[in-house]
């Protein structure tokens, strides 16, 4: 690895590592897609995913109160169902047009909640079950987990702290098991443990500042920026199917 796609990889890392830090969340998909721009899907991923879990478990002792274990685990539950399914999908439809179609519905979702949309209420067991199904869905697909949950925690009355550590500490199941795949798949090696290490102290390091901005905001500020990033999450998607799209064409 050059010098140069070595310090890209840091920047991109450390950028996304403030976005987690901050929000919970979008992670993985900023990383990836900026990633992806130098480097093979196949070296970045397995990569990726064990900074998420590193991510996950070295804030889980600030946050670990906050979380609304209830939900976490009917969550945890329909992905375990719902993932299988998407890799139907994923062997049997074509991705580009899922991919635009899942991101238009992020998009509506994000808008949805941008007008000031909250339940009254926590969603019963079925609707997280159904939650936590469709986000097992587009893990299965995509390897994308997080708008649904999102939605899920951002639309309901559980507020700004306990939404981003239920987040955070959902990503801890669902990043484990895509990493034990990975590695069944023979797909984590050496190569991708060293460029995780390389990459780990920029991850802490962005992680922190992030953390330490949410620590200082108010709820209202965090829901926007929880929203800009959900519509961000939303456009890389539609984008990288668009590509696709337009190179098999």
């Amino acid at each position: 690895m050059s010098w140069g796609i070595a310090a890209y990889s840091l920047a991109c890392i450390f950028g996304a590592a403030i976005v987690r830090g901050y929000s919970g969340f979008g992670f993985s998909l900023l990383a990836i897609t900026s990633l992806s721009l130098a480097l093979p899907l196949a070296s970045i991923i397995p990569s990726v995913f064990m900074m998420e879990v590193a991510a996950s478990l070295s804030l889980m002792p600030s946050v670990w109160r906050d979380v609304h274990w209830k939900a976490l685990i009917l969550l945890w539950l329909g992905c375990a169902l719902g993932t299988p399914l998407g890799v139907h999908f994923l062997a049997a439809v074509p991705a580009a047009p899922m991919q635009i179609a899942l991101g238009v519905a992020v998009l509506a979702a994000a808008a949805l909640l941008g007008s000031g949309y909250v339940r009254k209420s926590m969603p019963t067991g079925g609707e997280t079950i159904l939650t936590g199904g469709i986000a097992g869905l587009l893990n299965g697909a995509f390897g994308i987990v997080a708008p649904p949950v999102v939605v899920f925690f951002f639309g309901s009355p559980a507020g700004a702290a306990i939404s981003r550590a239920s987040l955070i500490a959902f990503f801890i199941g669902t990043d484990g098991i895509g990493l034990a795949y990975l590695a069944r798949e023979g797909l984590v090696t050496s190569d991708g443990l060293y460029f995780f290490l390389m990459l780990l102290p920029m991850l802490l390091a962005g992680q922190w500042l992030g953390a330490r901005s949410f620590r200082k905001s108010d709820p209202a500020k965090f829901r926007r920026w929880a929203l800009m990033t959900l519509c961000a999450l939303a456009l890389l998607t539609g984008f990288q199917g668009a590509l696709a799209l337009a190179g098999a064409s």
